[in-house]
C-alpha cells in the first residue's frame, strides 16, 4: 500500500478516484478520443429532446456499451430528456454526452427529436386573441 499526500494510507484502485474531484476519467476516454457524434448526421442541439426507442434492441446484453452509455439509456428509461438535462443529469460534458448519443442513435437505442423552431410557432398577436376569445366565453 502506498501513502497519498496526508500520509494516509491509499487504498488499491485509488489512485483513479479523487475525494474533491470525483473519478479521474478524462472524456476522451469516455469516447474512445472521437470528438464528435458518428457519421449519423444529426445535431444533438442543448435542446434536442431524447427518448428510449421502444424497440431498442436489448441494450443490457449489448457489451460494446460502456457505464456511461447505460447511464444515459437508464436516464432516459425515466423520462423524455434534453441534452442538456441528460448531461446534467449524467454528470458529464456536454461534448462526450453528444458524442455517447451518436452512439446509442447509430445503435437504434434512442430517437432525437427537435422542439419546435421559434419561426414555427404561432404568431403572439394570434395567442393573445385566442385568450381574449376564451376569456370572452
Amino acid at each position: 500500500m502506498t501513502e497519498d499526500r496526508t500520509g494516509a494510507p491509499e487504498q488499491p484502485g485509488s489512485q483513479w478516484y479523487d475525494n474533491e474531484a470525483g473519478p479521474l476519467v478524462r472524456p476522451y476516454a469516455m469516447t474512445g478520443g472521437r470528438t464528435k457524434p458518428g457519421p449519423t448526421g444529426v445535431r444533438f442541439d442543448l435542446i434536442a429532446l431524447v427518448t428510449l426507442d421502444t424497440g431498442a434492441p436489448d441494450v443490457d446484453e449489448d457489451t460494446s456499451l460502456g457505464p456511461e452509455h447505460r447511464a444515459l439509456i437508464e436516464l432516459c428509461r425515466i423520462e423524455t430528456q434534453s441534452v442538456a438535462e441528460l448531461a446534467a443529469d449524467a454528470d458529464l460534458p456536454v461534448g462526450v454526452v453528444r458524442v455517447l448519443l451518436g452512439d446509442l442513435l447509430e445503435l437504434g437505442c434512442v430517437t432525437v427529436s427537435r422542439p419546435v423552431p421559434p419561426a414555427q410557432l404561432p404568431d403572439e398577436r394570434i395567442l393573445r386573441e385566442v385568450i381574449e376569445g376564451l376569456r370572452a366565453l
